[in-house]
């Protein structure tokens, strides 16, 4: 039985979503008024990105996993550790939360709290992009799980920071950012109509890495076992 409730572990899914996404638009913005060279952008994207994980997995999630992603709770629901019902709550306050952290990163740098982003982010490349950058998230997170528990925080930090850089779509690997992110008119903002095919992407890949990764991890018999 888990140890904190219900409401507990959703009001922590709802926060560190939150916080997650004020902190990619939030960096997003401090790095288009400080630079116009789209590199250091990227990288002032990056970085407290990466920071903002490892500190967000540290601190919730012994309170509710710390998914902060739909396409992680849907991996837990498929694994059986997270009861559907419970799933589909975990994704209704994660993307709730993704919205109220556009609306605050947008409210401290003094812009509407919405504005529908004009970016263009579709195309085949793009979504292999996001299949990829999901895949690998999910399986850090269950490898990490099954080998190094206390590393997953920093396993999924420094993942996300590698994947900003190696793929073509900077790596949202989450419907929930994806969502939130369509919200915002600035440099990590993603078109509305450009999210069904990244956030399909992203269901993809977690549940592609799911099959490998239960098969990849699953113990051998003992020979014992097998005679």
């Amino acid at each position: 039985m888990p140890e904190f409730d219900l409401t507990r572990r959703l009001a922590a899914e709802a926060l560190g979503t939150a916080l997650l996404v004020a902190t990619v638009v939030g960096s997003g913005i401090m790095a288009e008024t400080l630079s116009k060279d789209v590199g250091l952008q990227l990288l002032g994207n990056t970085l407290p990105t990466g920071a903002m994980l490892v500190v967000l997995i540290t601190i919730l999630g012994p309170v509710s996993g710390a998914h902060f992603n739909p396409a992680v709770s849907l991996v837990m629901a498929l694994k059986g550790e997270l009861p559907g019902s419970e799933a589909a709550r975990y994704v209704a306050v994660q993307i709730l939360g993704g919205i109220a952290g556009t609306a605050i990163a947008h409210a401290m740098f003094g812009l509407p709290l919405f504005d529908f982003s004009m970016k263009v982010r579709t195309g085949s490349a793009q979504w292999l992009a996001e299949a990829v950058a999901a895949f690998g998230l999910v399986a850090t997170i269950l490898a990490g799980v099954r080998f190094n528990r206390p590393a997953v925080p920093w396993l999924v930090g420094l993942y996300i920071t590698a994947a900003y850089w190696f793929t073509a779509s900077t790596s949202f690997a989450n419907p929930a950012v994806a969502i939130a992110r369509s919200l915002t008119n600035t440099f990590s903002g993603i078109r509305p109509v450009d999210l069904p095919g990244f956030i399909a992407s992203e269901l993809a890949g977690a549940v592609i890495a799911l099959m490998l990764m239960s098969w990849l991890l699953r113990s051998a018999l003992r020979p014992s076992e097998s005679s």
